[in-house]
């Protein structure tokens, strides 16, 4: 089991810690509810260092990227993110992940800390081209500081204005009086916020330095736990649950970063379903009946036929009802469809919902 730099900060606290992709990870600290609270209405800090970190330079470093990732990232300049995913070569997804643009010829990947990898065998196995690949995920720890209040909490910690970044960008500058640290607008909980990356070697300074700034605004430090609870509000897919190595990215919804303007893993596939269409998609749905939704639960039709299953699921702390996300058959997709969660051998009502659940 990895331990991640602030391992010990967590457990001082009185973090629940628990085995989460390999590495010891703090699940919750007062409780998921009121840690998702805090950072829908406030200020609140993750540590989520277990993700991956990539460097990818070279002359053809964008040629590699753009043949393993379905998004268009020569769109990007010098100081913006995106958000893409890798194809298989089988229809499904290796990972999705962010694509850092740091210079002219040199990115930064963040991957899925079940993926790491994973992922690198694959973009090594591509690695067809003039692209040196460098893993720094063991040297980094990665804090996302999220919620309204982010911006004004933290101001005092940085010269760079954090009130007017723009979302999916990022600058590099001093942070807590440390040097060369990303500051990221970037963010899995839909609340706003940032993402700081650094070096091992000045996590509990960093961390110090946050919680201190964050005291006037009731900062609180979350888990997993309310990490999940925050994004699956938003509509946000989760690899392992939402997407994987059977679901395309054009039935997860996901075709806004399907670009196919440029050539790519299994762009012919895709291609092939974004004209002729899909036989299942991903939705979301509202829990009608009192009930709470889990991973792996049947969705079933009014006469009791399975139409799919439930691949994310939870009470949501905001709405106070159940909700999830789960594949169904295209015909059953519409918003407004009536459909039924096997709970326990029962049949609960429920509707399929626009997304994000919470605005």
């Amino acid at each position: 089991m990895k331990e991640i730099a602030l391992n010990n900060v967590h457990i001082e606290l009185g973090a629940k810690m628990v085995p989460f992709a390999g590495y010891n990870m703090p699940l919750q600290y007062t409780g998921v509810t009121h840690e998702h609270v805090a950072v829908r209405s406030g200020v609140g800090v993750f540590d989520v260092s277990h993700m991956g970190e990539f460097i990818v330079r070279g002359s053809e470093a964008l040629d590699l990227i753009q043949r393993i990732s379905t998004n268009d990232a020569s769109k990007l300049e010098i100081g913006k993110v995106q958000y893409s995913c890798m194809p298989n070569g089988k229809g499904g997804i290796v990972d999705d992940l962010l694509i850092y643009k740091l210079g002219e010829e040199v990115y930064m990947l963040v991957v899925n800390a079940s993926n790491i990898q994973k992922d690198w065998d694959w973009i090594q196995k591509n690695n067809n081209f003039k692209a040196e690949l460098q893993d720094i995920s063991d040297r980094t720890t990665l804090l996302a500081i999220q919620g309204p209040k982010a911006a004004e909490a933290m101001q005092i910690l940085t010269e760079i204005n954090l009130a007017e970044m723009v979302y999916y960008t990022f600058e590099k500058g001093k942070f807590a009086g440390v040097g060369n640290v990303l500051v990221s607008a970037t963010g899995y909980t839909g609340s706003g916020g940032f993402e700081i990356y650094f070096d091992n070697e000045d996590a509990e300074k960093i961390w110090a330095a946050v919680m201190e700034a964050g005291k006037p605004f009731d900062i609180m430090p979350a888990g997993l736990g309310s990490r999940d609870t925050l994004r699956l509000e938003k509509g946000f897919c989760l690899y392992g649950n939402d997407i994987d190595d059977t679901t395309s990215p054009i039935e997860a919804g996901l075709g806004w970063i399907t670009k196919f303007t440029k050539d790519f893993v299994d762009h012919e596939l895709f291609l092939k379903q974004k004209e002729e269409g899909i036989t299942r998609k991903l939705v979301g749905f509202k829990m009608i009946d009192r009930g709470i939704p889990r991973k792996e639960y049947q969705l079933n039709d009014s006469e009791g036929n399975s139409i799919g299953i439930v691949t994310s699921g939870t009470s949501s702390p905001s709405l106070k009802v159940g909700i999830g996300m789960g594949y169904v058959t295209k015909a059953l997709s519409k918003i407004g469809t009536e459909i039924f969660v096997e709970i326990r051998g029962r049949q609960l009502k429920a509707e399929i919902v626009k997304l994000p659940f919470v605005k």
